[in-house]
């Protein structure tokens, strides 16, 4: 079986880098392992495992045990350490700190070997520790499992990129409204890259795109928390923040104006008066048939319903205003 493991630092929600190698190694993996690497305490922030938890739940990678977290073994690091009679520094590095913690060195080989892990995949970042831990392994008594190293999502500078940057973390792009599915597909595009790959926000976006045209009015209207009703007017829309906007630019009242064309807006008034408190596509689109019919003017209509002169179709405009709220915003 090919057990594999995924170990983030808890430093908080995952770089779009970590999520990338997460996404790998699920996908390479029969099991796997969360481990959360946090021998270094100084790093370690309040909230910064689950945080990472959420990150992965929000994507769909899911794991088989874990989390592990390897300060909750420190005692079976110096075991398996003493065991092997390793010194306090091996090949210059130091396995174990004065207070007796072990460092990331020692803790990540030991658990690598208690936990079977047979594949590493992992950064490129993490290529200089391949052979000391080789040579951790070797001392154990264990050969050291393949190592893979793929490359960096980096910044357009081709430089590391900051946790600070817009869409370089999976919260940024959650918080930006990208649906999951469109992070998961990027990141599938991705692959195991030989080398360092830019950060491509305009394919996301692209993706992101594809996937909300794909979910139906009610899933999309679910997302974003408003009546199915609203759907349409959300169609178009490159992320689910642009969405809501888009909907509720709608269904937020607009500010008082001086009725134009009444004459349209009082044919309005009588037409939408005998139908239902929502109406559908159908409905939506006939009732604008029958006002342009007599001479009304859209625009007119739309001014009112909306205060603007432009947006959704005025049919989904018709559809995601109830009745009442459509007659009170026509009426002078």
């Amino acid at each position: 079986m090919t057990r594999v493991r995924f170990a983030p630092s808890p430093t908080g929600t995952l770089h779009v880098g970590s999520a990338l190698s997460a996404f790998v190694n699920r996908n390479f993996g029969e099991w796997m392992l969360l481990r959360i690497d946090d021998t270094d305490a100084a790093r370690n922030l309040p909230g910064g495992e689950e945080a990472i938890v959420d990150d992965l739940r929000w994507l769909g990678i899911d794991w088989d045990e874990g989390p592990v977290r390897q300060s909750e073994r420190a005692a079976r690091h110096l075991e398996a350490a003493q065991a092997a009679a390793l010194p306090q520094r091996f090949e210059g590095i130091m396995l174990w700190r004065d207070d007796g913690s072990p460092t990331f060195h020692l803790a990540s080989v030991v658990d690598d070997v208690d936990f079977g892990i047979t594949h590493v995949i992992r950064g490129s970042d993490h290529r200089a520790n391949e052979a000391v831990h080789a040579g951790i392994f070797r001392a154990l008594g264990v050969e050291p499992p393949t190592v893979i190293h793929h490359g960096l999502v980096v910044g357009t500078d081709g430089k590391k990129l900051s946790k600070r940057v817009a869409g370089s973390t999976v919260a940024s792009l959650r918080d930006d409204g990208y649906p999951a599915e469109a992070v998961r597909a990027y990141l599938e595009e991705l692959g195991v890259p030989k080398h360092d790959v830019h950060l491509d926000l305009d394919r996301i976006r692209s993706l992101s795109v594809d996937v909300l045209a794909e979910l139906d009015d009610a899933e999309l209207a679910l997302r974003v928390g408003l009546p199915v009703e609203a759907a349409p007017l959300m169609r178009g829309a490159h992320d689910l923040v642009e969405a809501k906007n888009l909907a509720l630019s709608v269904l937020e009242p607009p500010a008082a104006s001086s009725p134009q064309h009444p004459e349209t807006l009082a044919r309005f008034v009588e037409l939408r008066s005998q139908l239902g408190d929502t109406l559908d596509k159908d409905d939506a689109k006939a009732l604008l048939r029958e006002l342009k019919a007599v001479g009304g003017n859209l625009k007119s209509l739309r001014l009112a319903l909306t205060g603007a002169e432009r947006g959704p179709e005025l049919w989904a405009v018709l559809r995601a205003l109830p009745r009442d709220e459509a007659l009170r915003r026509a009426l002078p």
